[in-house]
């Protein structure tokens, strides 16, 4: 059962990557409230800013094939402070981008060193708090949550003078978790068994995490049209996009945390999740067909659905499976970082072949329901193999450190 409590007794080490992780995420949705500003200062249009996600997400997914490798060899802690040193780095190069293929180039840069920062930071909070690896997941979601909260705002904030101070922004304030990093988090034990680039795309033969991962893809495509498309159809100033996506990001983080483990203790994960996909579907539907207030209402109102997915994909690709979470989690995410990567690409590009605004938004409807009749199918394998291991994973957090 969850236990807000539990988020106080945490060790600084975890602290500091949560923290850390905060930043991390706010990077996603940074861009959000001024990707109008970034396309009307780089003379570029909506397709061509979209790449800027499409860069990030695309270099992210594969990235996740090599976070476990660099982990294993040089320990949790190298591999956090090497991630953020790359964001540092390509974040304040974003800023002094002279053309929006500069810019997504360095956002391209940015994703590697997001993925090798968010797949070890897992691991770590996993491994070092305080309450076993539920709490952990709980922890490591309420830091996306207030990420993708804050990010937007700060976007809007930043993005309101310049476009490009957001970016500088971010760079030093992942300078500052970089400084929380190496000065509070020891080194982790390396695992007895190296990585290789090949253990996540193996562990992607388990039938119940390849299902998770298959469903979680369509739903990020769901997502990412909500985050990366929406803007453009809102057209609002940086500070209004900034507020809408705030309150988007809050409910983020409010059913991520509170509300999806009390429907999960009631009515199981797999109900929760297919139920929320489907709502999602509506959701962005509505978004898609309604006026600018319902488009509004509704942008928001899909926080709350993504934050319950959010959580319960997560704890199902940590679960289902008897690969090491750290594989898992990196085959996992390797998949659906390939629709975060597509759906900013696409959307606007939907809506130029169709000359339909409301198309990208049916698409993203479709995908949605897709992911939840992938959990109706595949249901009893992700039940079974997830119920099976639940016992051998408490087990497990009670006995070792988990080390990535």
């Amino acid at each position: 059962m969850y236990m807000p409590s539990i988020f106080l007794r945490q060790p600084k080490a975890v602290w500091a990557t949560a923290g850390a992780s905060v930043v991390a995420f706010m990077g996603i949705g940074l861009v959000d409230p001024i990707l109008p500003s970034i396309a009307s200062g780089l003379n570029a249009t909506a397709g061509q800013v979209s790449l800027l996600f499409t860069s990030y997400f695309l270099i992210t997914a594969v990235a996740m094939l090599v976070t476990g490798f660099v982990s294993s060899r040089i320990g949790g802690r190298k591999t956090l402070l090497l991630g953020l040193a790359f964001v540092v780095v390509f974040a304040g190069l974003a800023g002094t981008s002279g053309s929006v293929g500069e810019l997504v180039g360095f956002r391209a840069g940015w994703g590697l060193g997001n993925a090798l920062f968010v797949s070890t930071a897992l691991a770590v909070i996993v491994g070092a708090a305080a309450g076993g690896s539920a709490a952990a997941i709980r922890l490591y979601e309420s830091a996306l949550g207030l990420g993708m909260a804050c990010g937007p705002l700060l976007g809007a904030l930043l993005g309101d003078a310049s476009w490009r101070y957001p970016f500088f922004g971010t760079a030093f304030l992942m300078a500052v978790g970089f400084l929380c990093i190496a000065v509070f988090l020891k080194e982790q034990p390396k695992p007895a068994r190296k990585t290789s680039l090949l253990d996540p795309l193996k562990a992607l033969g388990h039938g119940g995490l390849a299902s998770a991962a298959v469903s979680a893809f369509f739903y990020n495509y769901t997502f990412f049209t909500v985050l990366a498309f929406t803007p453009f159809v809102l057209d609002m100033s940086p500070y209004r996009s900034g507020a809408v996506f705030f309150a988007w990001g809050v409910l983020l983080a409010v059913f991520s945390v509170v509300v999806a483990p009390r429907l999960q203790e009631r009515f199981g994960s797999l109900k929760v999740l297919g139920g929320s996909l489907v709502l999602l579907a509506v959701d962005v539907l509505v978004l898609g067909y309604g006026g600018h207030t319902t488009a509004v209402v509704c942008t928001v109102l899909s926080g709350a659905f993504i934050g319950v997915n959010n959580t319960v994909y997560t704890e199902l690709a940590l679960g289902v499976s008897h690969a090491p979470r750290p594989v898992a989690s990196a085959g996992y995410n390797f998949v659906r970082w390939f629709a975060a990567a597509a759906a900013p690409f696409f959307a606007p590009r939907i809506e130029e072949w169709t000359g339909s605004i409301h198309v990208p938004f049916v698409v993203a409807a479709v995908t949605a329901v897709a992911g939840a009749l992938v959990v109706v199918v595949r249901r009893g394998a992700l039940a079974h193999d997830a119920e099976e291991l639940e016992t051998k994973h408490a087990v497990e957090d009670s006995v070792t450190v988990f080390a990535n």
